[in-house]
């Protein structure tokens, strides 16, 4: 008897121990997964933080460039440059390459909203004109402006997706353009919705602009959403590789001019960053 009381308290013990194991290895686990996890997060920041430090300074390259020509851009240009020995794609972009909130009108605004915002054209339509009523400040409210593109969000109708697919389209200029957008000027995106939704005329206007052709057809745009000449703002676009095959876009807006202070003949006035994962279609 005395034996077998024993035995069973010596089973208890082994059982007791090897419950002890079993949640000593789960809490070793679960601490090397945080470590691992938090590795990951640590080397994705500092991927992130030298690539934007790479795109900063690529943009200097170009902005140093651009203080040197004898005249200031109307299209957009793309430079191959290097910084450290990363390639880097650069695009200088007229700022009225992009649509210009302050001042476009409402069948461009609407055009915007159906095409690259995916919206029904009756919708589209419905909120373009919501778009000016706020601008315009009816039904009692001061007329508003937008001060930066994130204004958008403070339109009626427009959500955080919505606003993520027209935000690299459009600028928050002072609004004295007449509200046209420069073709020579715009990215692929923007050429489709000054062609409703035609991507073979968008596409091959951007190719005859991006190979350098003097004259380049026009005509299939509405003439009411274009307008051309020079500027002295512009967005300067780096695209920087990630590790992961991704990429970091660096966008800085600038104006051209002479900046006492800072003793620069620029001035940057917006910065921006976004990621683009693998295997995404290139913007």
């Amino acid at each position: 008897m005395r034996h077998a009381n024993h035995s069973r308290m010596q089973g208890m013990v082994l059982v007791a121990v090897l419950w002890t194991v079993a949640a000593l290895s789960l809490v070793v686990v679960g601490l090397v997964h945080g470590v691992r996890q938090e590795a990951r997060v640590l080397s994705t920041q500092r991927a992130l933080a030298v690539a934007g430090g790479i795109g900063d300074a690529a943009v200097q390259l170009a902005l140093r460039r651009l203080a040197v020509l004898d005249a200031l851009p109307t299209r957009m240009l793309s430079w191959p440059l290097a910084y450290r020995q990363t390639p880097v794609a650069v695009r200088v972009m007229p700022l009225n390459g992009l649509i210009d909130l302050n001042a476009a009108g409402a069948p461009l605004l609407a055009a915007l909203y159906e095409v690259a915002g995916g919206l029904p054209r009756s919708e589209a339509q419905r909120l373009a004109a919501h778009t000016l009523a706020w601008r315009a400040g009816s039904a009692g409210a001061r007329a508003e402006r937008f001060e930066a593109v994130e204004d958008l969000l403070r339109v009626p109708g427009i959500g955080l997706d919505l606003y993520a697919r027209l935000a690299p389209l459009v600028a928050a200029e002072n609004g004295g353009s007449s509200g046209g957008v420069n073709a020579l000027a715009a990215p692929l995106e923007v050429l489709e919705v000054l062609a409703g939704g035609r991507a073979g005329i968008a596409a091959r206007i951007a190719a005859a602009r991006d190979a350098g052709d003097a004259g380049i057809d026009t005509t299939d745009l509405p003439a009411a959403f274009l307008e051309s000449g020079a500027v002295q703002r512009y967005r300067i676009d780096a695209r920087v590789p990630l590790p992961d095959g991704g990429w970091l876009h660096v966008a800085h807006h600038v104006q051209l001019g002479a900046e006492p202070q800072a003793r620069l003949p620029w001035r940057t006035f917006h910065t921006e960053q976004w990621v683009v994962p693998p295997q995404s279609p290139v913007s």
